[in-house]
């Protein structure tokens, strides 16, 4: 089966880099796959997982936020941050999950602080549910 080469590269590593089968990610007009030969293209990201098919295993992979780049046989994910499932902590997740979902519920908030929890809840809900997809 052809393959592409897969880098995930944050600001402090480069937190995988394998060659795969297909990647899909969550841009900000939708979900796009993507296969060997695919057209070149940049598209920004959304705080979501991605799927990456590779020796016939299926990973998901914790993003929040940046951009995809597809150029030629290789596909460059620039992140905010990015999390393998081993590397989540799933406690930690829940937690800041239920902190965004109670500064969501506050009647009184400015409309910065409602983004910012808006953000801390997606970031927390990719999180858990990364985790839980590596655990099926």
């Amino acid at each position: 089966m052809s393959t592409f080469l897969l880098e995930i590269v944050t600001p402090e590593h480069v937190v995988f880099s394998e060659q795969v089968e297909s990647l899909t990610v969550r841009g900000l007009e939708g979900e796009l796959g993507i296969l060997p030969g695919h057209i070149p293209f940049v598209t920004p990201l959304q705080v979501a997982p991605i799927v990456v098919k590779a020796g016939g295993k299926t990973k998901n992979i914790a993003v929040h936020g940046g951009f995809v780049e597809v150029q030629g046989d290789k596909a460059i994910v620039l992140a905010e941050s990015a999390e393998l499932p081993e590397e989540i902590d799933v406690e930690r997740a829940i937690a800041a999950r239920e902190r965004a979902e109670r500064r969501l519920s506050a009647t009184k908030q400015d409309v910065i602080d409602r983004r910012r929890a808006e953000l801390a809840l997606q970031r927390a809900t990719t999180r858990i549910n990364v985790s839980s997809r590596s655990k099926e």
